[in-house]
């Protein structure tokens, strides 16, 4: 199926409230204009300096997602245009996003990454670590900077129930967090293996890639 009758198929299925992500990682230009043409806005990459490339080119109605860890020394090349940073994990990084986005007058909503999945290669923090940075003072004084939600990845496996049982555990602690913090909104779950489930957890955005695009190609 083409990159448009992926899209089509795929936004018939995910409910009313779920956003889409188009990951466009690694994809060349003309794959992104046609998922555009179709209408589709928003698009994910894991590298900034990809992403950045890929914003100076396209059209500028795109929303660009940075869906990737984020090394601190990358944020000013995207601070200007980046509409919604995934992988927040530490407090250092939220105060490099603050510094750098106060340079264009722009506030740059964040997700915190919280670690769900069992696997060393995927990051995140816990859930301690994640209220000590809401709780702090250093981001209680940030006005260019506002975290919105939570963001995880699940175990790579064909265990459903496991992969289950890691979202309902984001989704409580999303709504945990909500209760106390009006400014969250959004729970990033759910890449192209198992973004049906995430959205019966209550995943609010999925990040999808190779669902739509085909599979990547790293070389």
């Amino acid at each position: 199926m083409s990159i448009s009758g992926n899209i089509k198929k795929i936004k018939a299925e995910i409910p009313t409230g779920v956003t889409l992500i188009a990951i466009s990682k690694t994809k060349p230009e003309n794959d992104i204009l046609e998922a555009y043409d179709l209408g589709h806005r928003i698009f994910g990459e894991n590298k900034v300096q990809e992403m950045t490339e890929k914003w100076e080119n396209l059209p500028k109605d795109i929303k660009w997602h940075m869906v990737g860890h984020v090394q601190r020394n990358k944020v000013k090349y995207m601070a200007e245009f980046v509409d919604l940073i995934h992988a927040v994990d530490s407090l250092k990084l939220l105060k490099e996003i603050e510094k750098q986005a106060k340079k264009y007058d722009r506030t740059i909503p964040c997700l915190l990454q919280i670690k769900i999945a069992e696997e060393d290669t995927k990051y995140g923090i816990d859930v301690d670590k994640a209220e000590s940075i809401l709780k702090s003072d250093a981001y209680s004084q940030m006005t260019h900077v506002k975290i919105v939600g939570l963001m995880g990845m699940a175990t790579f496996t064909e265990k459903e129930e496991k992969i289950r049982k890691e979202f309902n555990f984001l989704k409580t602690t999303f709504e945990n967090l909500k209760s106390r913090y009006n400014s969250f909104s959004t729970l990033s779950m759910g890449m192209s293996g198992d973004y049906k489930i995430a959205i019966e957890c209550g995943s609010t955005m999925i990040r999808v890639g190779s669902s739509i695009f085909g599979e990547r190609n790293y070389n």
